[in-house]
This record gives structure tokens, C-alpha cells and sequence, in this order.
């Protein structure tokens, strides 16, 4: 049995007995929930659905919550009900009950933790969004991570994703990196403002094997060769680099189409239609005080220049138009003043800022090696880079490091130990569980010991196994929980913890037979359980974009 159906059989209990006491069963909710009491002894779950009614229904909460106790024990798969304190319901299911769990698990396989908690969202999900001006960085990657486990997340639980890269292609920044690339190519210095590091000069001599007379004719045909050019192959670098580490956009977009397809000005006119545009001292300005910014801002310069916060609202308005009713935003550590002000565009819009956009903030991570901190790039000057990360600790160390951690705490990453094969290091210790269950079922195969069709689930009674099954019982709710709250590390979190739980197991509960020994119906009961508990562990590692190892 499922936390889930547990859940609705507690809440059909109730039902019944609303009915037969005569009380308004409209009190009651349309679903409810159960939880892991924090000691075992008090059962395998609890409710509190009594309590949640009681005043409603003008009953007292433990007299409502014994009258729910009795009718619930009467229920196929439930060993006893407790009521405890001021009106919890304590269950306990048989073994056969709870055993059942991991013939569900077994038969849905990669679906299983998925839900629909989330259906009917349209969701459109902007992470990493870098400059197309140098590699992608140490900054964007604990994004890249986060923002991609997220989206798999966000699906897992319904809703309809599209993840999206903005391009920041446009403005005095294309400028300064095509004269840098240029400086590099005629062997000058890196000019004032410019940008620094190896990838400089290596993409001016990419652009010189193209075009041998790039640095020839009128300067104006200069720039705009070295700065298409260097674009392109910028952008292109940067597409490889994230790949490389798992990571697929839906929508690259160029903030170039919203000034050269009309978005801007389509999006003014639209503000200007809510009555939240106004003019003064020769310039555009956007009403955002009135939904919590710190100062109004300006959309058109007094010289008639549009804003990057003109780019911004255009930017969240044709969102909006091309059919997302969610548009979340994960933005660097640097960017805490957006927040105000995005929620400001969404509601001069005539938008639910509540609702409409959300805006989560990253902090920074750090490297350190050896105990001292990691050296910057010579290649990209000031910056670490994600290919380095990636040739230093491969993409899976990289990647589940990088989620674990709630995404708003600063994080200081230690090579040293997340490359380390030891139980100290989270990603080896919950792949290990998964390579070690491969290579049991392995010698399963090699021994001839098949799982079969069909199980006893009543044979798993032992408290390990008991323990096991209700932690893989948790998943389906992890995964709804991690999307509701835009949190990957509790898939992390939660993977570590069945990865303890499946090595006790393991310790007290042989599975395969040893010597002469043939297998019993004990033996496949828990070649069931065993396989389950490699399904789900396949699964969180999916949702993390991390491998499941089948040998390490």
C-alpha cells in the first residue's frame, strides 16, 4: 500500500463515518495526506485529519479521531490504529500491505514518482542566460545544474516545461568583446573595458582562419565581421560546454529579435495601455513604485535609447504571449534587485506577480582543492570554467555537488571529496547503491534465481525491510514536494537516505542463497524488493541529470 492510498483509505474512513453520524461531510477535504511519525514505535503513519475536521464538524478531535480509528481498522491491509494525543491517527499495516509496495514500484518503473500534481502548468524556465562574451563559468554553473534538475522535476510532477536561455546579445558589451577579439587578431592589447583570458585570442585566430583578410578594408566592416564572428563561435562554444554536462535548452533566445522584430515597442504600447507609462525630464519612465520597486524605471532615455529594462519588460511580456502562465526566473547572486522589479513588469502588465513570475536567487559557490582555494582560469582570465569543472571532476560529481545544497546558501565545493570513492562523498555513496544492486542482480542471473512474475509481499516483514519499503514509499511526494518548492536538493537529500536505508537492508537481509542453498518464495519476495529499490534510485538520479552506475 502507497502513502497515497493509505491516505485516500484514511479519508474514505471518515467519510463513512461522517455519514453515519449524521455530520457534514463537506468539512472534509478532497484529499488528505499521511507522514512518517519520527519514532517508529508510534507506527509506519500518521494522520491528523481528525484534528484538521473536528471543530468544523462539532465534534471533539480524539472522540472524531477514535471513531475513524475503528471504521479505518476495518480495512483490508490494516494492521491496527492507534489514536494519540489530542486526536493522530498511528497506523500500522500488515506485512502483505506494506510488502505490496514494491510490486507497485516494480510495475511502473521509470514512472514511478511521477504525479500530476502540477498539470495543466505551462511553465517557461530561464536559467543560465549568459553573456555571449566568454565560456560558461563557474557562476552559471551551479544554475546550469539546479536550473536543469528543476526542469526535469517541474515534468515529473505535470507540468508542461520549456526550459529557455536568453542571449544577452545586445548592447555596449557585443561592442567591447568583438574589440577585444579584433585587438587580439592585430596583436594589441586588450582595450579599456575589454575582456581579458585566452579564449580571446583564440577566437581571433578562428576568425582570422575563416576570413584571412578580416582585418582588411574599413573598420566599420572590421567590427562587424569580428563581432558576427566571435558570436557566433562564442555562442556555439557555449551551447558544446552545457551539453557536455547534460544540459538542453528548448529556446535559445536573442535579445537582439525583441529590438529588431518590433517586441519592444509592442510591449511599451501594451504598458502604455494598462496607464503605467509616463513622461518626464525628456525620457519614458515605467510606474513600478506602485507594485513595490524601490524607484520608477526608465524604458527610453532622454537620446531616445531604449533600456535594458525596456529589453526586460518586452522580454517578459512576449512570455507571457507565447502561452507560458508560469515564467520563472533563476538569476545569479548579483541579481537581487531584479526581483522587485520583475515582479513589477509582471504587474504592470496587468499579470499575478503572485503567480504569474517567480524569481529565485542563486548564491555563489567556490572550489577549493587540498584545502586551498581553486586558481582562477588562465584560459578565461578571471573565471573558473565549466568545461574545467567538468575535465577536474567529471559530469556527475559536478552536477549532483552542485544540486544537493538548497540553491539560496552559498556553497564551497570541495574536489577533493566529491571525487573521493568513500562513503563520505553523497554522489559515489548513492551511485554505489545503485552499482551494488545491479551486481546483485547480477549473480542473480549468473545463479539462476529468477524474481518471477509474482511474490509473497507478506514475507517481507523483517523491520529492515519494513523500513526500506516505507522509504521508497516516499518518493512520489519528494518529487511533487522538491517541484511545488522549486527545490532539487530534497531529491538529493533523499536519495542519500535510501541509499543508507537499502545498505542496512542489505547488512541484515540476505537476498540470494548461499552454497547449496535454494531459493525460496523469501528469496524472490525480496529480489522484488531489491529491484525496486534500484528503480527508484534510477529515477532520482534521472531527475538530477546523474548516471546510475551499473558497476563502479
Amino acid at each position: 500500500m502507497t502513502p497515497a492510498k493509505l491516505a485516500e483509505t484514511i479519508l474514505a474512513a471518515a467519510h463513512d463515518v461522517f455519514a453515519e453520524r449524521g455530520l457534514d461531510r463537506a468539512v472534509l477535504p478532497g484529499m488528505t495526506a499521511v507522514e512518517r511519525p519520527r519514532n517508529p514505535e508510534h507506527g509506519d503513519y500518521s494522520s491528523n485529519l481528525a484534528m484538521q475536521v473536528a471543530k468544523r464538524a462539532g465534534t471533539p478531535p480524539r472522540e472524531l479521531a477514535a471513531a475513524v480509528a475503528e471504521r479505518l481498522s476495518r480495512a483490508p491491509g490494516i494492521k491496527s490504529v492507534d489514536v494519540a494525543g489530542p486526536g493522530f491517527l498511528n497506523v500500522r499495516l500488515d506485512a502483505a500491505a506494506a510488502g505490496e509496495l514494491a510490486r507497485v514500484v516494480v510495475e511502473a518503473g521509470d514512472a514511478y514518482g511521477r504525479s500530476a500534481a502540477l498539470a495543466g502548468r505551462n511553465v517557461n524556465l530561464e536559467f543560465v542566460s549568459a553573456n555571449p562574451t566568454g565560456p560558461v563559468h563557474l557562476g552559471h554553473t551551479r544554475w546550469a545544474a539546479v536550473g536543469d534538475s528543476l526542469r526535469r522535476i517541474l515534468a515529473a510532477a505535470g507540468a508542461e516545461v520549456t526550459s529557455e536561455h536568453y542571449i544577452n546579445d545586445a548592447g555596449t558589451q557585443m561592442d567591447r568583446f568583438a574589440e577585444s577579439v579584433r585587438a587580439a587578431a592585430k596583436g594589441e592589447p586588450t582595450p579599456e573595458g575589454g575582456y581579458p583570458g585566452e579564449y580571446v585570442a583564440e577566437l581571433a585566430q578562428q576568425v582570422l582562419a575563416a576570413h584571412p583578410d578580416a582585418l582588411e578594408g574599413p573598420e566599420e566592416r572590421q567590427r562587424r565581421l569580428f563581432l558576427d564572428e566571435a558570436y557566433r563561435l562564442m555562442l556555439a562554444e557555449m551551447r558544446a560546454s552545457l551539453a557536455r554536462f547534460g544540459v538542453r535548452f528548448d529556446v535559445w533566445f536573442s535579445e537582439r529579435t525583441l529590438h529588431d522584430g518590433g517586441a519592444v515597442e509592442h510591449a511599451l504600447n501594451k504598458l502604455r495601455e494598462q496607464g503605467h507609462v509616463y513622461e518626464a525630464e525628456g525620457a519614458v519612465w515605467l510606474r513600478t513604485t506602485d507594485f513595490g520597486d524601490d524607484k520608477d524605471r526608465v524604458l527610453i532615455r532622454s537620446n531616445g535609447e531604449k533600456t535594458y529594462f525596456a529589453a526586460d519588460s518586452a522580454y517578459y511580456i512576449n512570455k507571457r504571449e507565447r502561452g507560458f502562465d508560469k515564467c520563472i526566473y533563476l538569476l545569479g547572486a548579483d541579481h537581487h534587485g531584479y526581483v522587485n522589479r520583475l515582479r513589477a513588469i509582471a504587474a504592470c502588465a496587468g499579470d499575478d506577480p503572485d503567480f504569474n513570475i517567480e524569481i529565485l536567487i542563486g548564491q555563489l559557490v567556490s572550489l577549493v582543492r587540498g584545502g586551498q582555494p581553486v586558481r582562477l582560469s588562465k584560459r578565461a582570465g578571471t573565471l573558473i570554467t565549466l568545461d574545467e569543472i567538468v575535465d577536474a571532476v567529471g559530469v556527475d560529481a559536478a552536477r549532483y555537488s552542485l544540486a544537493r545544497s538548497s540553491a539560496d546558501s552559498p556553497l564551497t565545493l570541495d574536489l577533493d571529496v566529491i571525487t573521493r570513492q568513500s562513503n563520505d562523498n553523497p554522489v559515489y555513496y548513492v551511485q554505489y547503491a545503485h552499482a551494488r544492486i545491479a551486481s546483485l542482480l547480477r549473480n542473480a542471473t549468473e545463479l539462476r534465481v529468477e524474481r518471477g512474475t509474482d511474490f509473497d509481499p507478506g514475507l517481507l516483514g523483517h523491520q529492515r525491510e519494513n523500513d526500506l519499503l516505507k522509504k521508497l514509499g516516499e518518493f512520489p511526494e519528494v518529487v511533487s514536494t522538491a517541484a511545488e518548492l522549486r527545490e532539487p536538493h530534497r531529491v538529493a537529500r533523499y536519495l542519500e537516505e535510501l541509499a543508507g536505508t537499502y545498505h542496512r537492508f542489505y547488512d541484515v537481509c540476505r537476498v540470494l542463497p548461499q552454497g547449496d542453498e535454494p531459493a525460496t518464495e523469501l528469496t524472490r519476495a525480496r529480489l522484488w524488493l531489491v529491484e525496486a529499490s534500484r528503480i527508484v534510485l534510477a529515477n532520482g538520479l534521472e531527475l538530477l541529470g546523474v548516471s546510475a552506475p551499473e558497476r563502479m
